[in-house]
C-alpha cells in the first residue's frame, strides 16, 4: 500500500474511533490532529474538507458493519440461524474495539435527524439499506418455513432494530449491566411471537 494511502487508512481510523466517543458533528480537525500528531493542514490535504473527511468516516463504518455484521450473517443458512446471526453479531458490534464510544451510526443519527446534506443522505441510505438487508432475511425465513406466513418483514425489522436502539440506549447511556440480557429476551419474545 503507498504511503500516502496507509496514512489516509490511519487517519480513518483514528477519526472513526474518536468520532464514536464524541460524534461526527463535534469531531474537529485540531482534536484529530492533536491524536494523529499530523498538522492541520497535514489532515486537509488528505481529504480536503471536514465534509470529506466526515463521509469517509461514515463509508469506513459501513465497510466494516458489513463485514462484521451482514457478511457473516448472510453465509448462515436460511431461517433461525441467519436471523439469529445477524442479532448477535449486531450486538458483538456494538462493542467493536475500534469503536469505543459505541455505534457510531445510533450516535450520529440523533445528531443529523434533522440537518439535510451530504452526510445525513449518505446515513439514512445507509440504514435504509440495512433494514432492507433484516427484511429481506425475515422474508427468507418466512419460505424456509421458520416464521409464520403472516409475518410483515418490515415490521420485523422495525421490532429488530427497535431492540438493537434500546440496547444502544441501555448499555451507553444508562450503564444497565443487565443491557444485553435485556436485549436477548426481547429478541426471543419477537421471534416467539412470529414463529412458524
Amino acid at each position: 500500500m503507498p504511503r500516502g494511502q496507509t496514512t489516509r487508512s490511519s487517519i480513518v481510523e483514528q477519526s472513526l474511533a474518536l468520532a464514536s466517543e464524541v460524534g461526527l458533528g463535534a469531531l474537529t480537525i485540531g482534536d484529530l490532529a492533536a491524536r494523529t500528531g499530523m498538522s492541520k493542514s497535514g489532515l486537509f490535504a488528505h481529504f480536503g474538507s471536514k465534509e470529506s473527511l466526515q463521509l469517509q468516516i461514515l463509508t469506513e463504518a459501513r465497510r466494516r458493519f458489513v463485514e462484521m455484521v451482514a457478511a457473516p450473517a448472510f453465509e448462515q443458512p436460511r431461517g433461525l440461524p441467519r436471523l439469529h446471526a445477524l442479532f448477535d453479531n449486531w450486538l458483538a458490534w456494538s462493542r467493536a474495539d475500534f469503536a469505543p464510544g459505541g455505534c457510531l451510526f445510533i450516535a450520529t443519527a440523533s445528531e443529523l435527524d434533522d440537518r439535510p446534506g451530504p452526510l445525513r443522505d449518505a446515513l439514512v441510505a445507509m440504514q435504509r439499506e440495512w433494514l432492507e438487508a433484516i427484511a429481506t432475511a425475515a422474508r427468507q425465513a418466512v419460505e424456509a418455513g421458520a416464521l409464520a406466513s403472516t409475518t410483515d418483514p418490515e415490521q420485523f425489522a422495525y421490532a429488530l432494530y427497535s431492540i438493537a436502539l434500546a440496547h444502544h440506549h441501555f448499555s451507553r447511556l444508562l450503564r444497565d449491566a443487565g443491557a444485553e440480557d435485556r436485549a436477548r429476551r426481547a429478541w426471543a419474545d419477537l421471534l416467539a411471537r412470529v414463529s412458524a
